[in-house]
C-alpha cells in the first residue's frame, strides 16, 4: 500500500508538472502571437462605405480574431489601399536631396549618356547615399531599380543600390537591374562588367538597350544579355525605345530567345515605344507571343502616344507595370518617385474620366507592378501581404485625382512611414 501510494504521488506530481509546463508554453505562444499581431482599427479597404478592422498576423492579413492585448493602430476612418510598386526607376542617377543642377541641351541617348558621366563625377555624395535618400522618400512596396553599368562607373551603381537596399530591407522589396546605358556592344568592357555583376550575385536582372537603334548590333547584344541571364539564373529587363520596324524586330528577337532558353516569366521589356502605333491585328499577334512566353512590360506613361495599350495587352495575359523612370537626373529636372502621382499621370495622358478607368490606373501602379516583380497582390484577402497605405479620401478614383498624402505606410504589418516621413 505504501509503495502504491508513493507511485501514485509520483504520478500526480509528474502530471502536475507536465500540465504546468503546457500552460506555460500556451501562455508563451499567446504572448508571442500578441506581439506579432497588429490591429489597424477603423479603416476602409478600397474606400468601403463602412469602416472595419484589419487584423495583421505575422505580416499577413488574417481573418481570425486578434488576441487580447494586441497592438492597435487607429486608422481614423482613412481609406486603406494596396501599397504602390515602382516597376522602373533609376535611383543611381538621381541628385535627389542635393543642390540644383543645370542641364545642357541634349537630343540623343549619346548626349544624355555623356551628361550622365559628367554628373556622376561631379557628385560629392556616393550612389548609396543618394539612392537611399530617394528610395526612402518613395517608400513604395516594391521597386525595380536600374543601375548604370559601364567602364565609366564600373559596378559603383549596382553596389550603391545594393547598400541602399540592405538599409531598406525592412520597408521595401527591391530588385536591381545591371543596366548598360552606354550600350552592350558599342562600349567595350561593358559585357564583362555585366557578367561580373551576375557572377557576384549583386543583381537580380541583366539589362539591355535598343539593340538596333543605339547598339547597332541586334543579335550580338541579345546573345550577350540572354547568355549571361541563362548562365547565372537571373532575369532580363531591356529598355526598348526604338519605334516602328526597328522596335518590332528587337521584340521578335527577345521572344525567340525567351522561348529558346526557357526563360518564360523572367523577361521584361521596358518602354516598348513600338507597340502603341500598331494596328489592332498587329498588336494582337505580338501580344499573343508575349502572353505565351510570359514576357512582362513596363511603361512610365510619358505621353498619350507612347503609353502602352494596357487593357488590350492584359486581354492576352501580359503583365504590365508602371514606373517613374529617372528622377532629377541629367536627363530631366522633373520626377519625384511618387507612384500615386504616376498613377495620376497615367490617367491624365490617357484622358480617362470614368471611375473604373481611374481605379484601373491605381491597379496598374500596385498590382501591375507586383505582377512584374513577382510579388503577391496586397489585396487585403486573408493570407495576403500586409502592405498598404492609409489616406484621407472618399474613394479610389478621387484618390487618383487628388493624390492625398500617405498618412501611414505599412510594410509587412509594420508602420514604416507616418505623415509623409520615413521612419528609419
Amino acid at each position: 500500500m505504501l509503495a502504491g501510494a508513493a507511485a501514485l504521488a509520483g504520478a500526480t506530481a509528474t502530471g502536475a508538472a507536465t500540465a504546468g509546463t503546457a500552460q506555460a508554453a500556451t501562455g508563451t505562444d499567446r504572448a508571442e502571437r500578441r506581439d506579432r499581431t497588429v490591429v489597424f482599427r477603423n479603416v476602409r479597404p478600397f474606400g468601403a462605405a463602412r469602416a472595419t478592422d484589419l487584423v495583421v498576423d505575422d505580416g499577413r492579413i488574417s481573418d481570425g480574431p486578434a488576441p487580447h492585448g494586441a497592438k492597435v493602430v487607429d486608422g481614423g476612418g482613412r481609406i486603406a489601399l494596396p501599397s504602390l510598386v515602382d516597376a522602373h526607376i533609376h535611383p543611381d542617377k538621381t541628385t535627389w536631396g542635393g543642390s540644383w543642377v543645370s542641364r545642357r541641351p541634349a537630343s540623343t541617348i549619346a548626349d544624355y549618356v555623356a551628361q550622365d558621366v559628367d554628373l556622376f563625377r561631379a557628385q560629392h555624395r556616393p550612389v548609396a547615399e543618394r539612392a537611399y535618400g530617394l528610395m526612402s522618400h518613395a517608400v513604395a512596396r516594391g521597386m525595380r531599380a536600374h543601375a548604370d553599368v559601364a567602364p565609366a562607373y564600373g559596378l559603383a551603381g549596382v553596389e550603391g543600390l545594393a547598400e541602399a537596399r540592405e538599409r531598406l530591407r525592412h520597408a521595401l522589396d527591391v530588385q536591381i537591374v545591371a543596366f548598360p546605358q552606354h550600350g552592350v556592344i558599342r562600349t567595350p568592357g561593358t559585357a564583362a562588367l555585366l557578367e561580373k555583376a551576375a557572377r557576384e550575385g549583386v543583381i537580380d536582372m541583366i539589362g539591355g538597350i535598343d539593340p538596333i537603334g543605339f547598339d547597332h548590333a541586334l543579335d550580338e547584344q541579345l546573345d550577350v544579355v540572354f547568355g549571361i541571364a541563362d548562365r547565372h539564373g537571373v532575369g532580363v529587363d531591356i529598355h526598348l525605345h526604338d519605334r516602328g520596324e526597328k522596335g518590332m524586330q528587337a521584340m521578335r528577337g527577345i521572344v525567340e530567345r525567351t522561348r529558346a532558353l526557357s526563360l518564360a516569366g523572367k523577361v521584361t521589356v521596358s518602354h516598348v515605344f513600338c507597340l502603341p502605333g500598331l494596328t489592332d491585328s498587329e498588336l494582337g499577334s505580338i501580344a499573343t507571343d508575349l502572353g505565351e512566353q510570359d514576357i512582362a512590360l513596363t511603361t512610365v506613361a510619358p505621353s498619350d502616344s507612347l503609353v502602352l495599350p494596357i487593357a488590350r495587352l492584359r486581354e492576352h495575359g501580359v503583365r504590365v507595370g508602371l514606373g517613374s523612370d529617372g528622377v532629377r537626373d541629367s536627363w530631366s529636372p522633373f520626377g519625384d518617385a511618387d507612384m500615386m502621382h504616376r498613377a495620376h499621370i497615367l490617367g491624365w495622358v490617357t484622358d480617362v474620366r470614368l471611375d473604373d478607368e481611374l481605379s484601373e490606373c491605381y491597379r496598374v501602379a500596385t498590382h501591375g507592378g507586383a505582377d512584374v516583380m513577382g510579388l503577391a497582390h496586397a489585396d487585403f484577402r486573408p493570407g495576403s501581404p500586409a502592405d498598404f497605405v492609409l489616406v484621407q479620401g472618399e474613394c479610389v478614383p478621387q484618390v487618383v485625382v487628388d493624390m492625398p498624402r500617405r498618412d501611414v505606410v505599412v510594410h509587412g504589418g509594420v508602420v514604416v512611414a507616418r505623415d509623409g516621413v520615413f521612419l528609419a
